[in-house]
């Protein structure tokens, strides 16, 4: 590598000579008066590729007659003759530079180019570039959160951004339209406050005001008596509770919790609210985002890919609207079940079964597990009931529903989505698994439209 890119220099250098000796040659043999041939090829090129010749270029250039007016023209001679005392020919690499560093600049002389080849200039390079890089890195893990605010909005905006084309479409101004859509993306997250916060928040008062009796029927049990007759548990419970109550470090980590979990729930909050603004933000300007990113690609490409970032995002929005859909009709059936059944805080677990129905593979199943611990410590009969209307649903989710809602979003064979779950969920959690079947899907498309085309034409 050093011994071509050494080749590659002399080349230059060589080149550079003969363009020199071939200007000097005919600046000699040209009569006092005459103008350079204007086809005379100048030292741009060279000059682009041979950083470290930048000044002899440029001495080279002023050196030809008529190459730099002096003064502008008014300094006694006409045209571009050289001055006077001059015979036409420069008489030494002096003269010219003399000529270029007139007080006429106002600047003073020119200094040496650097030289690029020096190996403190390369090392100092090479250093600065490593630092950006560092310093590269840190800034983004530590924009991690904010990143992660940012994916997600854009996914939801992709998401909610056919409902608004639709009722573009419908002859609504797009302003009207995401007022509509947000507006409704408001009452679905007021309607699912309203059927979680209240049962939750009733049920815990329940288990505070009961949880005295509940421990005296526990310890009234046979079983925890004669469990404390044996190896005195109860005793030892006590009089644990009574060293750490003596012991000022409970109260201090009873007290540090509580403000960990504000600080958490405050930040819950402030992240859904920065995501439902910026969806706003996303939805309203989308058409002027992407004509500002497609403006950045080269004209002889955009059609290309454009259509390309369309279909890309049309897939990641459809497949996410098809995803809600599914996990909403899975959640309302499991509500029916509930209800009928008589399984305890059958709301709350619909909803539950809902938002895990949203991530892929292992959802439903996740969903179906929490509703059968439930019912299994209410009645070990009604788990049994749930456990088999969820295997018959999902039969009926995969073969039926599944495919209906799927069928215009996206096509990813069945390996790449296992794997592409497996990835995303790896590395960022549950959020990485939601994005992971549409990023396969983009991915899929560039493979399918982009590199198979390519290799085709080798």
């Amino acid at each position: 590598m050093w011994r071509r890119w050494t080749d590659y220099r002399r080349t230059q250098r060589l080149k550079l000579a003969q363009i020199r000796g071939a200007r000097y040659d005919r600046d000699a043999q040209a009569p006092s008066g005459s103008s350079s041939d204007p086809a005379t090829p100048y030292l741009g090129d060279v000059e682009e590729q041979v950083a470290d010749d930048e000044q002899l270029a440029h001495d080279l250039i002023a050196s030809t007659p008529g190459g730099h007016p002096t003064n502008g023209g008014s300094s006694g001679t006409t045209g571009g003759a050289p001055p006077s005392g001059s015979s036409g020919a420069p008489s030494d690499r002096s003269s010219d530079r003399s000529s270029d560093r007139s007080p006429g600049r106002g600047f003073g002389p020119i200094g040496t180019p650097f030289n690029r080849q020096s190996p403190f200039y390369i090392g100092f390079v090479g250093a600065l570039g490593v630092l950006v890089a560092y310093a590269f890195v840190q800034a983004i893990g530590r924009l991690g959160t904010t990143l992660t605010l940012l994916v997600v909005a854009l996914f939801l905006t992709l998401a909610l951004n056919p409902i608004v084309e639709a009722l573009t479409r419908a002859h609504l101004r797009r302003g009207l339209a995401v007022a509509l859509v947000f507006l409704g993306v408001l009452v679905a997250f007021a309607l699912l406050g309203w059927v979680v916060i209240p049962p939750v928040a009733q049920q815990s008062t329940e288990l505070a005001t009961n949880a005295p009796k509940m421990l005296d029927g526990l310890l009234q049990n046979q079983w925890v008596q004669d469990l404390d007759r044996r190896y005195q548990v109860i005793a030892r419970i006590q009089d644990e509770i009574n060293n750490r109550v003596a012991d000022g470090n409970l109260w201090a980590g009873i007290f540090g919790g509580v403000l960990e979990t504000g600080k958490v729930l405050l930040g819950g909050v402030f992240s859904v609210l920065t995501v439902l603004v910026l969806t706003l933000y996303f939805l309203a300007s989308l058409p002027s985002l992407k004509h500002a990113g497609y403006a950045l690609v080269p004209a002889s490409r955009r059609p290309r890919i454009i259509s390309l970032a369309e279909e890309i995002m049309r897939r990641v929005g459809s497949y996410a609207i098809g995803q809600v859909a599914v996990a909403t009709i899975n959640a309302f059936c499991a509500w029916i079940m509930m209800s009928l059944v008589g399984v305890q805080f059958a709301a709350v677990l619909a909803v539950a079964v809902g938002f895990l129905g949203l991530i892929p593979m292992v959802g439903a199943t996740l969903g179906a597990g929490v509703v059968a611990i439930v019912a299994f410590f209410d009645e070990p009969q009604k788990a049994l009931i749930v456990i088999i209307y969820f295997v018959v649903y999902q039969q009926i989710e995969n073969y039926a529903v599944m495919p209906r809602v799927m069928q215009q979003t996206v096509a990813v064979p069945g390996a790449v989505t296992v794997v592409a779950a497996l990835a995303g969920g790896t590395l960022a959690g549950i959020l990485g698994a939601l994005l992971a079947i549409p990023t396969a899907a983009g991915l899929l498309l560039i493979y399918e439209e982009v590199l198979v085309p390519r290799q085709r034409q080798h």
